[in-house]
């Protein structure tokens, strides 16, 4: 791709991210989106093809979204590596410091909350399949429902994340400390281990 192409495009995928941040989903349409870029309408319809697959390249972008690659970094592990207990702990944990590092998605997340339309939509199935490729790769641990206990596990941490803004104290936790983030994660890797726990003991009496 020209890099002035290649500019554009991400000058345009900014663009979008600024006015959903700023804005929320109403606001967003091709011509809003040309306004913000400073580009005519015409090249987002040349590069993108309309506003559903300027949405869909937006998902795909890693700085909106944390993939699969993305948590394994922040993890320190790859995502290749042998499946086991520790790594999912880890892997959890470093959606929420990935989540954390990321505002523009945090404010998006937040107007999902608030409404649902075409272009939430594309975002949710975007961060679903992100979310079932990460399961799949820690598909060989069984004996625990692990969908389900990451599941909860990460929508608290991600409720914690978006609360933050609006509030600094969660039943006595300073959501903009660092120190009693550490404790927050303490607490999930102590959840995860104990269901580990009870699930090997279970094991062992089937046994």
């Amino acid at each position: 791709m020209p890099k002035d192409r290649e500019q554009t495009r991400a000058n345009i995928l900014r663009a979008l991210g600024r006015l959903l941040a700023h804005s929320g989903f109403r606001e967003v349409g091709v011509n809003a989106v040309a306004r913000e870029a400073g580009v005519d309408k015409v090249l987002i319809y040349r590069y993108f093809g309309g506003l559903p697959e300027l949405i869909h390249a937006f998902a795909e972008d890693q700085a909106y979204w944390p993939v699969l690659a993305d948590i394994a970094g922040e993890s320190g592990k790859s995502h290749t590596e042998a499946n086991d207990p520790a790594r999912a702990k880890q892997m959890l944990l470093a959606f929420g410091h990935a989540l954390r590092k990321r505002p523009l998605t945090q404010e998006i997340m937040r107007w999902e909350l608030l409404e649902r339309n075409a272009l939430t939509d594309a975002l949710a199935r975007h961060r679903e399949e992100q979310g079932e490729k990460l399961f799949q790769s820690l598909d060989k641990l069984t004996g625990i429902d692990l969908r389900a206990i990451g599941s909860l596990l990460a929508a608290g941490l991600t409720y914690l994340t978006l609360r933050a803004k609006t509030v600094d104290l969660y039943n006595g936790l300073q959501l903009n400390s660092e120190k009693d983030w550490a404790r927050i994660e303490e607490a999930v890797s102590f959840l995860v281990d104990a269901a580990i726990r009870m699930s090997e003991t279970a094991g062992s009496d089937r046994k």
